[in-house]
């Protein structure tokens, strides 16, 4: 796929996606875009905030969305430009800054009185000048990004920060190129590139841990003024630590008070007392001086433990203002092979191990846990239904890791990508965060769905990680279908507020995720033996209109709840992340139709179904696990056997299933054996096992 099949695409789909949505096609380019850059985390999530108008001196402003990103307090503040036009329309410089101005009039009428006054209550541009105006003094920096369907024009280099009162402004111009390389990067995101001699004459002195080098990596120890990681921090963000990094401690202290105290106490001893920073990149640039190496360059530099060390540095000077010319911070630097699933794994396994003392478990490493894994196979195995009278089945593409189905199309012939895109339609791309949102909705956690993409998918991983400790066999097939129907029901919501004479193009996200909530628990309360047959909406691919005509109740009586004047919080926004927005909405009541019971099945039914899906997949996941020990081999099974006799880790029973393994071809495990043999495996690795990796 090349920049003008990728226009071509992006603009086809916003096209299908404000008929599918009933919303503008302007609004649906917001949307589109926007996803685009929260999975390029370029973003942290995204608001829609649409507003347009005339101020003082007959100045015009506009906004479109907003996020305040509450780890870094970075104000980011989005304008679209977009015209959906086929030709190639170029951005000149003075439209930009023309479209910024936009942009910056309506924050300077957003810290004045009129607009204050002036605007609509109970709408989202007053909550997002309301959370403007409570945090004016606690916003670091302000990320101004300009979305454009258009190309940016050669002529534009650097645009300068504007000063918004005192603080830094970042001028960003986002348009399709931009987001076509982000999207087909090799890492999926936007790199960070430093220049370290920007920030210090010669660079970042380093001395190699020698010996230390392999294929995949190299390592260097190095020394890094306070000042300058915090300069660093300043600009890049959280964007600076590694995605798994930065999510979780979004969820906890981001700020250390030990770390503070010896920042202001006892500046020269941080070096001493703080265990220093570690940070992954590629393609380092070392240059060898009279007095040793330094590195002064910089690709794709993550921080991938000491996060918080980092983020204590700047609130401190930001804060406090503090002096960090006496502090000092160790920190080891990996250089990583350019490989981007080399890479991937890699860094993922180094900032596992460097986090192991900060209890970052196996759920905030999320995309490579064997959850995910499992629903993507299923993805990739499974047809859903042909409807609408077409012959052939499609699937739903689960995007296990970011960008996945992007990519997959990007080295294929015109014929093979309408093809796949023919059974895989960009509609029935489920991704992670997708999944994270639609069953947390269902589980009745609404509130923590309104808290962000990051936020809920945390809570939804931990959950997931607890569940699949107790018994991984519960996701299965009809999970997944499950998942997709609930899905559908989601999309389904969306387009029933999108129609309503209530709607006033606002809080659709929470007025969504809070219905679907709903929906479920008056279901449970008053059909208490009973649940909606998703196996029905997988099977039509499409809602019962039973379903339907509750939501419209459902939906209209969730967004007067929200926006109930007597709410305990004035920004619905943030109201709707607390969980009393959640008891005042569960207290709805609702009475549901004796229709619905038509698309509902007795509970008993589904826990039978649950044992037969449970059964299957025990069987699947047999099967995987012969595969697997066949594929090891009888030599490499010896191997394990000397092992795991020396270290005294194998029971009677495991050591039955390892005479067998040892007899391949000859003799089979099992399918319980050769799971047995795989958990024994992993254990000895866990050991210090070094034999070939079992993939």
């Amino acid at each position: 796929m090349d920049m003008k099949d990728f226009r071509k695409d992006f603009l086809e789909d916003i096209k299908s996606t404000a008929a599918a949505v009933g919303e503008g096609s302007s609004s649906a380019f917001v949307q589109i875009s926007t996803e685009y850059l929260i999975s390029a985390e370029v973003l942290p999530d995204f608001i829609f905030s649409f507003f347009i108008g005339t101020g003082k001196n007959n100045r015009k402003y506009r906004v479109d969305g907003y996020v305040l990103d509450e780890f870094d307090y970075t104000m980011n503040l989005i304008v679209a430009d977009y015209s959906g036009s086929e030709g190639e329309r170029v951005v000149t410089r003075s439209q930009a800054i023309q479209i910024f101005d936009r942009l910056l009039y309506f924050i300077d009428e957003a810290y004045g009185d009129r607009l204050y006054k002036e605007i609509e209550i109970s709408t989202p541009c007053a909550d997002l000048v309301e959370l403007l105006r409570s945090n004016k003094s606690r916003i670091r920096k302000y990320r101004l990004l300009l979305i454009t369907d258009g190309y940016m024009s050669d002529r534009i280099d650097v645009l300068p920060s504007k000063l918004i009162g005192d603080i830094e402004a970042e001028l960003q111009i986002w348009d399709i190129e931009r987001l076509f390389k982000v999207c087909f990067s090799d890492t999926g995101r936007q790199n960070i590139e430093i220049d370290f001699k920007a920030y210090t004459g010669k660079g970042i002195p380093c001395l190699e841990a020698s010996g230390t080098a392999t294929d995949e990596y190299r390592s260097f120890l190095c020394i890094i003024p306070g000042h300058i990681l915090a300069d660093i921090y300043d600009y890049f963000g959280s964007q600076l630590l590694e995605g798994n990094v930065r999510s979780f401690l979004s969820t906890k202290v981001a700020v250390n008070k030990k770390i503070r105290e010896t920042i202001l106490k006892v500046p020269n001893m941080f070096f001493a007392f703080n265990n220093g920073v570690s940070a992954t990149a590629m393609d380092l640039v070392i240059e060898n001086l009279e007095d040793g190496k330094y590195i002064t360059h910089a690709k794709d530099f993550q921080i991938i433990n000491g996060g918080q060390t980092t983020a204590s540095l700047s609130n401190a000077r930001h804060k406090d203002k503090a002096n960090l010319e006496d502090v000092f911070v160790q920190m080891k630097i990996t250089e990583i092979d350019a490989d981007a699933d080399k890479s991937g794994e890699l860094i993922r396994n180094i900032s596992r191990s460097s986090n192991s003392q900060n209890k970052v478990n196996d759920a905030d490493f999320f995309s490579t846990h064997p959850f995910h894994i499992r629903m993507e196979q299923i993805s990739r195995r499974i047809f859903a239904p042909a409807i609408g009278g077409t012959q052939y089945d499609t699937r739903w593409f689960y995007e296990r890791a970011r960008g996945q189905y992007l990519q997959a199309q990007m080295r294929m012939t015109k014929s093979e990508k309408n093809k796949f895109v023919a059974q895989h339609p960009k509609k029935q791309l489920l991704t992670k965060t997708d999944l994270a949102k639609v069953r947390n909705s269902w589980r009745g956690l609404p509130h923590i769905v309104s808290r962000g993409a990051q936020t809920n998918f945390m809570n939804f991983a931990e959950w997931i990680d607890t569940e699949w400790s107790s018994s991984d066999v519960r996701f299965n097939e009809k999970y997944f279908q499950e998942s997709v129907a609930l899905t559908i029901l989601f999309k389904h919501t969306e387009n029933i507020v999108t129609h309503q004479l209530w709607y006033e193009q606002g809080y659709r996200a929470n007025i969504v995720t809070y219905s679907i909530a709903l929906l479920h628990e008056l279901v449970k309360s008053q059909f208490p033996d009973k649940e909606i047959d998703m196996q029905i909406i997988w099977n039509r691919q499409s809602v019962p209109e039973v379903i339907t005509n509750e939501l419209v109740n459902i939906t209209k009586a969730v967004f007067e709840t929200i926006t109930d004047s007597k709410r305990e919080t004035i920004n619905v926004t943030q109201w709707c992340k607390r969980e009393a927005c959640w008891a005042k909405v569960r207290n709805n009541k609702i009475l549901l139709s004796n229709k619905i019971e038509k698309v509902l099945v007795d509970k008993t039914q589904i826990q039978s179904a649950e044992k037969e899906a449970r059964k299957d997949q025990k069987l699947i996941s047999g099967v995987e696990a012969q595969t697997k020990v066949l594929e090891y081999g009888a030599e490499n099974w010896k191997r394990v056997k000397e092992f795991v006799l020396v270290k005294k880790l194998i029971t009677p029973e495991v050591f039955t299933a390892l005479k067998v393994a040892i007899q391949i071809p000859i003799k089979l495990p099992n399918s319980y054996q050769s799971q047995k043999l795989l958990e024994l495996l992993d254990k000895a690795y866990s050991e210090g096992y070094k034999n070939e990796k079992l993939v």
